[in-house]
């Protein structure tokens, strides 16, 4: 005996219908993992130096991460909560802090330049972002491992005797 396959005229055929929806899956995934790594919203910074005792800060980028300036003088935390060779992330104010050496402190966007997430965590000396693990240097905001290929906009910060503000 022989079996002979029944095929329905009313439809596709299963096997193409996996395809079309394993193509819309890996063009989903594509989407979500590509795009661009421009930051329209960061400028060029550059160094500067608070107005306490050699302690290093960074140049405005524009107030805050986020770009309001309303934020601007408030106090962010005390330099006794920043652990060195570490850092601490402000999620409302969109700020990371870290503190590469004592007595130095210096301060990032905490908006991942490859997506927009937030980063949430800093170990081993990077700034970690969990969405597609990109990491950035505590020092200077470079990317340590992408696939970020900018490095996290630095953000003003003035340190008064224990005291860090944004700037």
């Amino acid at each position: 005996m022989t079996s002979a396959s029944i095929k329905s005229a009313s439809g596709p055929a299963r096997r193409t219908v996996v395809a079309a929806a394993g193509a819309a899956g890996l063009s989903v995934a594509l989407t979500a993992c590509g795009g661009s790594d421009d930051d329209s919203s960061s400028s060029s910074a550059s160094a500067g130096t608070s107005g306490s005792t050699g302690t290093t800060g960074a140049a405005s980028t524009g107030g805050t991460a986020g770009g309001d300036d309303s934020a601007a003088g408030a106090a962010l935390t005390k330099t006794a909560d920043i652990p060195e060779g570490g850092g601490k992330v402000f999620d409302a104010e969109k700020v990371v802090v870290t503190q590469p050496a004592a007595g130095t402190y210096k301060a990032f966007s905490a908006v991942c330049t490859h997506q927009g997430c937030a980063v949430k965590s800093i170990s081993d000396g990077v700034i970690n972002c969990p969405c597609h693990n990109s990491n950035f240097s505590i020092t200077d905001g470079s990317v340590k491992s992408g696939p970020a290929k900018k490095p996290l906009p630095e953000v003003a910060i003035k340190v008064s005797g224990d005291s860090i503000t944004l700037a």
